[in-house]
């Protein structure tokens, strides 16, 4: 199963029973599973149900669910109140006869309060049954379009995060094979470091000495913390080949990553893998900013 991304947004909307309604729902990063709803009234009593397909459909993000229920115009009734229109009708004339004016006009009387009765159609219970079910299969629609679109997001990452591994990899390598790194050098930079202290004309044990310049030279030594990171190389292949959500896996690793790149550049002694292991750092660093995007 390829990687998920954590962003995400997805309508669905349908109609019926003089009512129509959508979904929208909208997803971003979060260290875990944060549920918004936003339900208009009388659409309480659906909450547990959409917490249940959610919490089934993704594991990771904070999700923005909103349900917006309207009437449908086409469902209205109107109705003309005759007699209120006569008695209106009736006075307006006579009216006209006392004071004068000229002719009385429909539009006028029918814009009065009380003419028009305008009445929504009323939703029986069995046509609710049916809308909470049309309504409850808007939410799987919309929950499988977000789904595809954080996976079509996480296989695009896919692909950036094994270019970025892969760059750690290469690092590693060129400080492992780096010529700092030979026997050869080391015993010269041993050589130059005891010989330094040896013309301060300071009484030395020289032997003591040698013991101590090697010991200096084992802490030096960054062999440990490469074959970590070949390690820690390999976990994260292992990561994106993973069925499951490796999100958090994911950023625990780059941590671990990062602490061997610190420690290289703190033991290095030679400026140009100091170098390379800055430049660790750096890819290091935006490994571990796409990583956060990860499900």
């Amino acid at each position: 199963m390829p990687l998920s991304s954590m962003t995400g947004f997805a309508r669905a909307s349908g109609a019926g029973h003089g009512l129509s309604w959508q979904w929208e729902l909208r997803s971003v990063n979060g260290k875990s599973l944060d549920l918004r709803l936003r339900l208009p009234p009388g659409y309480e009593h659906l909450e547990p149900n959409i917490r249940t397909e959610i919490n089934a459909a993704v594991r990771r993000g904070n999700i923005q669910a909103a349900l917006t229920v309207e009437a449908a115009n086409t469902e209205s009734d109107v109705a003309v109140n005759e007699t209120v229109l006569k008695r209106l009708l009736n006075r307006a004339r006579e009216l006209q006869k006392e004071v004068g004016g000229p002719p009385i006009q429909a539009e006028g009387l029918l814009g009065l309060r009380g003419v028009i009765d305008v009445t929504q159609h009323t939703v029986t219970d069995e046509e609710r049954q049916l809308l909470d079910k049309a309504v409850a299969a808007g939410l799987k629609e919309a929950l499988t379009q977000l789904v595809i679109m954080r996976k079509a997001e996480g296989t695009r990452l896919a692909t950036v995060l094994l270019a970025q591994i892969n760059s750690i990899a290469d690092q590693s390598t060129a400080i492992r094979n780096h010529p700092s790194r030979t026997i050869d050098a080391m015993k010269e930079r041993l050589r130059e470091q005891v010989q330094r202290l040896l013309d301060t004309n300071a009484t030395l044990d020289v032997d003591r000495l040698h013991q101590e310049a090697l010991l200096l030279a084992t802490r030096n030594d960054v062999q440990e913390e490469l074959d970590r990171l070949d390690s820690h190389v390999e976990a994260a292949h292992d990561l994106l080949k993973s069925s499951e959500p490796v999100g958090r896996k994911f950023d625990f690793l780059t941590q671990e990553f990062n602490r061997e790149a610190n420690t290289i550049c703190s033991k290095a002694n030679d400026k140009h893998v100091t170098a390379i292991g800055l430049e660790l750092k750096t890819v290091i660093d935006q490994l571990r900013e796409q990583v956060q995007n990860i499900e």
